[in-house]
């Protein structure tokens, strides 16, 4: 993810986390958040596991244990974007991080207002990802509960009928950006930079 603040830019992979610091502390302000392929519905499967072969299975055994233990949601990072369709009353309840910060039980009225101080967004979605799944999740799109086959958009989800992050009306007033990448994750062609997203942080 890129971020503009009044201070200048940074960036770093995950682009929910940089979305749920806007959220959770909207000191300094962002002008810009950039997501590129962030999670922002979290995943279900973990397919190519960038680690070592060790870490990878231990990473394995521990969704499978049990990704809404309180142990595997405190001590796995990948735990906390662990959306589990088939059950969504347990990810709801338990999931520390992405059902919290996507409003999914007590809806936080301060992470709508915060979010949407931030100028613009942008969400990039990679068409070839191999890594997040689904990869619709790139632009809030997930599998519809109770199976993990047949897809919804953003626009189809509650979060978006409700407005529970304000996105329906960033949306509405033009803050909102959806682009496409076909490439696999984070293969990012040095045009798209140059084309896309240099441009969006000097605005």
């Amino acid at each position: 993810a890129v971020v503009s603040t009044q201070s200048g830019h940074y960036g770093r992979e995950g682009g929910q986390f940089l979305r749920g610091l806007a959220q959770r502390c909207p000191q300094p302000p962002m002008k810009q958040l950039i997501s590129i392929g962030g999670q922002h519905q979290g995943v279900y499967g973990f397919p190519h596991c960038p680690g070592s072969w060790f870490v990878c299975k231990e990473v394995d055994r521990l969704l499978n244990l049990g990704a809404y233990t309180d142990y595997v949601q405190s001590h796995l990072v990948q735990a906390q974007y662990w959306h589990d369709p088939l059950d969504e009353d347990e990810y709801k309840k338990k999931s520390k991080f992405i059902a919290e910060i996507n409003q999914e039980g007590t809806v936080k009225l301060e992470y709508k207002q915060n979010l949407m101080r931030v100028s613009n967004i942008t969400f990039v979605m990679f068409n070839k990802d191999t890594m997040v799944v689904p990869k619709e999740s790139e632009w809030f799109g997930f599998y519809k509960p109770g199976q993990d086959k047949e897809l919804m958009t953003l626009q189809d989800s509650d979060l978006w009928k409700e407005d529970k992050l304000g996105l329906k009306e960033m949306d509405s007033q033009g803050r909102l950006s959806f682009l496409k990448i076909e490439a696999d994750h984070l293969r990012v062609p040095e045009a798209f930079w140059s084309d896309e997203i240099i441009p969006r942080l000097k605005v």
